[in-house]
């Protein structure tokens, strides 16, 4: 069995400005997660700050909190995963 590429192939990181809870942040993330959590707020009638406030809210509750990228990387994948149960 053989593997792929994804999609769009491999592309490094993309950093972006976002405010979240009143401060402006800069969050690095491939170009494949910033489309998959862009498509998840869509889906949740959210925009993408709202989401990615929310997940970092939930980071911060965490007893170990990882960093906000790691968090967003995470949570995206579980929801990919999800949608494929």
């Amino acid at each position: 069995m053989s593997i792929d590429p994804p999609p769009d192939g491999f592309r490094g990181p993309v950093k972006r400005s976002i405010t979240i809870a009143g401060h402006e942040t800069s969050i690095t993330l491939e170009p494949i997660f910033w489309r998959a959590l862009e498509d998840a707020a869509k889906v949740r009638a959210l925009p993408l700050s709202a989401l990615v406030a929310e997940i970092d809210a939930l980071r911060i509750l965490a007893d170990d909190p990882p960093n906000l990228a790691s968090a967003l990387r995470t949570w995206a994948l579980s929801e990919a995963q999800d949608k494929g149960s």
